[in-house]
């Protein structure tokens, strides 16, 4: 059975980026100078101004101002002409510590307050309510799925053309979509390409077609999989030129699909930028990420999709729940079990594992949070891969 199935990403430039990045931005100015400082960070942007508010708790000091001005400028806004300009917006601030009522929770978890928890240091409790997903698959070498990956990459590409000065006339704003072509399980081809980016006026159409095709397209997509009827939709609309915050109001945590697996697994929901790892929505998340690809790299299974529940002020998840979707080389019910034997899914111990007390978020708020190389995302790691297998018995 062949069927469709699109994935779309944005640029760092592109307003609910923008805001996402801020709030990461601030997250990782206060977890330098206070590792157990308390975030929960909230960013609008829009023409001239950028609002920051939110709960944070903190020993620090860090110039709010400042860090926002920064971070815009490394984006790339940094002319008026461009509707957005990091030396002359506005930036407001309204903050406020974290909720005591939360806070007691979070210091000391319903567990240890009932005298069941040996290890003291793993007294946090869960931030939050909620249920948060991990998801793996096979299709790729970075176990993510095809139509997410392609669209980051040809995002993430779009960027590098227009820093390195190869498309001069790009500006920060852009989006891309990319639609794969399935034969079961399996991609067999990318039937449409959608990019979006931002320009100079003064620059044609034929132009911008020509050139994101032959240094953005072809440079990301595997040639294997373009063929004769793939279909390239370049600015579509004729014209891109207002964009960023004057085109359109950004917010923190608007791109949740975009920053998780392109929609072919759930979300639970809860955003991740702009908010310390005690925070589950983010810290249980990446846990629950780091679970399903380690499956999947032990060959336990082809897809694994693996959904975490946890309540507010209590440790332990509530529920664990897989679906390998019948790829498993094991019942669901065993999969968990080994989940349970090999991760311990408590926030403070995900916290020590991943190790995410450090300034490491500004770069996860653009171009995805999971199929990415590099050695702060710990949450990508396959090093428990044997340790499955093994107990797996394969």
């Amino acid at each position: 059975m062949r069927r469709l199935f699109t994935s779309e990403s944005v640029t760092e430039g592109h307003p609910d980026k923008v805001a996402d990045r801020i709030s990461d931005a601030i997250l990782d100015a206060i977890l330098a100078e206070d590792p157990e400082g308390r975030v929960a960070c909230e960013t609008l942007v829009t023409t001239g101004l950028v609002m920051v508010s939110g709960e944070i708790t903190t020993k620090c000091y860090v110039d709010i101002p400042r860090v926002v001005r920064e971070t815009v400028r490394e984006i790339g806004y940094t002319r008026a002409k461009y509707g957005f300009d990091c030396d002359t917006c506005a930036v407001i601030t309204s903050l406020d510590e974290q909720s005591p009522d939360i806070a007691l929770g979070v210091d000391k978890c319903l567990e240890a307050k009932a005298g069941e928890l040996a290890e003291q240091e793993l007294a946090t409790g869960a931030g939050d309510q909620g249920m948060m997903f991990g998801y793996a698959s096979n299709e790729t070498e970075e176990l993510m799925p095809l139509p997410i990956m392609m669209a980051h990459k040809m995002a993430a590409r779009l960027s590098e053309v227009r820093r390195s000065g190869i498309l001069p006339y790009l500006r920060p704003d852009g989006k891309t979509q990319v639609t794969v072509e399935y034969e079961g399980d399996r991609p067999v081809r990318l039937d449409t390409i959608v990019v979006a980016a931002q320009h100079h006026p003064d620059v044609d159409l034929d132009t911008i077609r020509k050139d994101i095709i032959e240094h953005v397209i072809r440079v990301v997509a595997p040639a294997q999989m373009l063929d004769e009827k793939t279909r390239y939709l370049i600015n579509p609309t004729g014209r891109f030129v207002i964009g960023g915050p004057q085109g359109d109001t950004g917010l923190t945590g608007r791109k949740i699909i975009v920053d998780t697996y392109g929609g072919m697994a759930p979300h639970g929901g809860g955003c991740f930028s702009g908010k310390d790892p005690t925070k589950v929505d983010r810290s249980a998340t990446y846990a629950a990420r780091y679970a399903a690809k380690n499956i999947v790299a032990a060959g336990i299974a082809d897809r694994c999709e693996l959904q975490l529940a946890y309540a507010i002020g209590v440790a332990r998840p509530i529920s664990v729940a897989v679906n390998t979707f019948n790829t498993g080389k094991l019942p669901d019910e065993r999969i968990v079990e080994l989940i349970n034997e090999v991760f311990d899914l408590r926030p403070a111990a995900i916290i020590r594992a991943l190790d995410l007390r450090r300034p490491i978020y500004k770069k996860t708020s653009a171009y995805g949070h999971f199929g990415r190389e590099d050695e702060d995302f710990t949450w990508e790691r396959t090093d428990r891969a044997d340790e499955l297998r093994k107990l797996a018995g394969l």
